[in-house]
């Protein structure tokens, strides 16, 4: 309907006949909507929830694993702590622990995997950010090469203790191979998916950036201190590089460049442990405690 003066001129348009609680029960809620990586389809609860379940099964599943092996072998001590000294000491008892973790590992990608996906209703990358987010190649170089300067220097003027893992490592070249395997192919997806993806990913919605990125950093930090706890130079290393991965999730909102730093990581690392014995001078092994993603 037009005025013109003092006449009305009706226009005829189009009869839109709209219901409302049918347009209602069509506009998508919240959550339906495509999540990305600082909106994600999960909360804090359900983060901490899975973060105590990938504890949870690094604990439970070696200990499933070493179990038969123990128990065929208890007849042969007098008391039970001879036989927990076995456990911790014997090389098939540590294997069988080593390796127990990469169905471990399985288990908590699949149990972050449905979080993410939201029982399969998402996809698992575009939830968590599986794109570069501006992360240049000399971006992951120039990292390592200050990281590794920085632990160089620490290590000089603080060096650090034999740890839990460096004695594991000790036990058998198997065990070795195991774990550089696990360090290079598993455990950076993993921790990564866990630490960064969904603890983060929740935390920063509910609690804001600074203090998400000191939960993480702290959470991931507590969980290693009884593994490190006899090398204090190495858990202040291993702070400052969750630190540096965390910061990289804020500054690209993507989780993949954490992903592929960690991997690098881990992987030069593992050629060091594995290429240490070859070499015709005495090389010092790398910080072993500097894998710190393996057994959480």
């Amino acid at each position: 309907m037009e005025l013109s003066g003092v006449f009305v001129k009706l226009t005829p348009v189009e009869n839109i006949n709209i219901d409302p609680i049918e347009s209602w029960r069509n506009t998508p809620a919240p959550e339906q909507l495509t999540p990305i990586p600082n909106n994600p389809p999960w909360n804090g609860w359900t983060a901490v929830g899975v973060w105590v379940l990938s504890v949870l099964a690094i604990i439970i599943f070696p200990g499933i694993f070493v179990l038969p092996y123990i128990l065929s072998m208890a007849g042969q001590f007098e008391n039970q702590q001879l036989l927990v000294d076995f456990a911790t000491n014997d090389p098939t008892a540590i294997f069988l622990q080593i390796i127990a973790i990469i169905p471990a590992h399985a288990f908590t990608l699949l149990a972050a995997w449905l979080v993410v996906t939201k029982m399969r209703k998402y996809s698992f990358r575009q939830t968590l950010g599986w794109e570069s987010g501006g992360f240049k190649w000399w971006y992951y170089i120039s990292i390592l090469v200050v990281f590794f300067a920085f632990a160089a220097l620490v290590g000089t003027y603080f060096p650090p203790q034999d740890t839990q893992l460096d004695r594991i490592l000790k036990s058998s070249r198997a065990v070795v191979y195991v774990v550089a395997f696990m360090a290079t192919f598993t455990a950076p997806l993993v921790e990564e998916v866990i630490y960064r993806g969904v603890l983060y990913s929740a935390f920063q919605r509910k609690f804001g950036i600074p203090l998400s990125v000191i939960l993480v950093t702290a959470i991931f930090a507590a969980v290693h201190v009884p593994q490190y706890m006899e090398s204090l130079p190495t858990i202040f290393i291993l702070v400052v590089l969750s630190l540096i991965l965390t910061l990289i999730r804020v500054k690209t909102n993507n989780l993949l460049p954490c992903i592929i730093l960690h991997t690098i990581f881990n992987g030069l690392q593992s050629a060091g442990l594995i290429l240490a014995p070859y070499f015709p001078q005495p090389v010092p092994a790398p910080d072993v405690a500097m894998i710190f993603q393996l057994l959480k």
